[in-house]
Order: C-alpha cells, then structure tokens, then sequence
C-alpha cells in the first residue's frame, strides 16, 4: 500500500466520525511527507523540535504542525511562531514559558494537556491530581496566549486489549469531568487526542476524536538519530 492509498483509506475510516488524523511524520523524509500532503493531509505531527523545525522551513505553509513529543521550557521559542497545536503539555513551567513565547508573537497557542495513564514508567504527563491542582493555580488563571483544547494520554504499550481500553475509557472520564468543571462555558475545549497506529480502534471506541498515526500511513519507521548542528 502506498502512502496515498493508506491516507485515503484512513480518511475514508475516520471522517464519517469526525475523528481528526495526525501524520505522525518524525524520522520520516520530506518526499514521505509530501506525498501524504497531495493525498489531502494537512495534520503532522513531530516529535522533536529540531525535526519540527526543519520540516516547517522545508515544506508547504498551510500544514499544520502538531508537537506530540515531549517539550522543555528552552525549546518552546523555536516553534512559538508557527505550531498550530502542542498536545504533550506536562506542567504550569511548560505552559507559563508557551504563553510568554506566544505574547512575543502575538499569537494564542493551542495547548492539549498531557495525562499520565499508562502503566509504565517511560511515560511523562500529569497525573489527576497535578492536573487538578494546575487548572486550579492562580497562574494558570492568568495565562492569556494559550488555550487549553483538551487532553492527550498515551496507553501502555501491550498486547492486553481490556488494560488499553481501561485506560482510554478513564481519560474520557476524567475529559468529561474536567470540561464539565472547568471549561463549561468554552467550546474550544473539544479535543481527546488518544490512540496510535497499535490501538487507534480501541481509542476511537472510548471516545478519541483525534489519533496520531504514523506506521500505519507511513510503514514502519527507521530511527534515525537528529544530532544538534
């Protein structure tokens, strides 16, 4: 199958439900990238900066960049000028340096807020009670330049279907609740972005409206090390 072919077949899967494909183009060439954007893509996502960077110069101006991996506070005024939608924000440090970097660029940057699920150590993100406690903070309160969009969680990666969808269907839980609580009065706070190529279905069924795909558009991908110029 080609590239195009498994956009259009995607597209085809997941418009009917309004669910939202992110290219998850990191380690991938340009040509890769191109190729899904004549098929009618427009969402990537990235996981490192310099990557994220590169690719942006390189490539048509109407994509919209997604940084899915995870973001340090120094690294946030390389793409402040041009993401369209952040979805690994794990802390208030993150978010204060996001909108400080956005104000200087007079730009609102979407945020999603990254929720610890998994049962694994490698994972980053806020667990319920940091979450909480950030929404409740006085700084979040007066952050201007950002807007939180929803949540982001990334499952344990295993075989076992029923510990994937017990996760899932948590952070829909803890999605429901939070927009109920905190965001009642903005529609903008519409996003679940959860599921990857391995378990997208099962996300989609617990209430993702937004999967971040990459080998199965792609093919499987060759790590490649990005070293510092």
């Amino acid at each position: 199958m080609s590239i195009e072919s498994n956009i259009t077949e995607l597209q085809k899967e997941l418009q009917p439900i309004a669910v939202q494909l992110v290219a998850i183009s990191k380690t991938k060439p340009n040509e890769d990238v191109l190729e899904a954007y004549q098929a009618g893509q427009r969402i990537f996502g990235e996981n490192q900066v310099q990557e994220l960077v590169a690719k942006y110069e390189a490539l048509p101006k109407d994509i919209e960049w997604h940084l899915v991996g995870h973001l340090q506070t120094n690294k946030v005024k390389y793409i402040a000028e041009f993401i369209s939608l952040i979805h690994s924000v794990d802390s208030l440090k993150v978010l204060m340096e996001i909108n400080k970097q956005a104000k200087k660029h007079n730009r609102v940057i979407d945020c999603l807020l990254q929720v610890f699920i998994a049962d694994e150590d490698t994972k980053f993100g806020l667990d319920h009670a940091e979450l909480i406690e950030l929404l409740r903070s006085p700084e979040f309160a007066e952050l201007e330049n950002i807007r939180i969009r929803g949540l982001m969680g990334i499952a344990t990666n295993t075989e076992n279907e029923r510990i994937v969808k017990e996760e899932f269907y948590e952070l829909k839980m803890l999605f429901d609740g939070i927009k109920v609580t905190y965001f009642r009065k903005q529609a903008s706070f519409d996003i679940l972005s959860m599921g990857m190529s391995s378990d997208y279905k099962l996300a989609i069924e617990q209430g993702s409206n937004m999967v971040r795909l990459g080998s199965t558009i792609f093919g499987k991908r060759v790590i490649k090390h990005f070293k510092a110029k």
